[in-house]
């Protein structure tokens, strides 16, 4: 199963932490994460196997969106910081849209984000 993991920047830490707390549950599940560029390299360097794609303002968001359209990504994980600006914000609403389209669970926050791997 693919899941795909997003953090902006203020959260990219939360998402370490968020993986780290729930790794052999994803390990025993054969889960195959994906993500974007930065957000991958900072998971890498946690001890995660990670396919990384571009780094969101570069593309990467408009990457999983692909793959959501696809139907390859099974979930979204995407720690928003909801506080900030973001340059690539037509894309993150592009990725939130196209999850609604395809019924593809979306978590934006790790609470929600825990509810689904553990329904998985």
């Amino acid at each position: 199963m693919q899941i795909a993991i997003i953090s902006h920047d203020g959260k990219k830490a939360d998402m370490v932490q968020f993986l780290n707390e729930h790794k052999s549950l994803l390990s025993q599940k054969k889960i195959h994460l994906i993500a974007t560029g930065t957000t991958g390299s900072k998971v890498e360097k946690a001890g995660f196997k990670v396919e990384k794609l571009l780094s969101g303002p570069m593309g990467g968001d408009a990457q999983i969106a692909a793959r959501v359209a696809e139907g390859i990504v099974k979930m979204v994980i995407f720690f928003r910081d909801p506080l900030e600006k973001h340059p690539h914000e037509p894309d993150i609403s592009m990725l939130m849209r196209l999850c609604d389209v395809h019924d593809i669970p979306l978590a934006t926050n790790p609470a929600t984000a825990e509810l689904l791997i553990k329904g998985v």
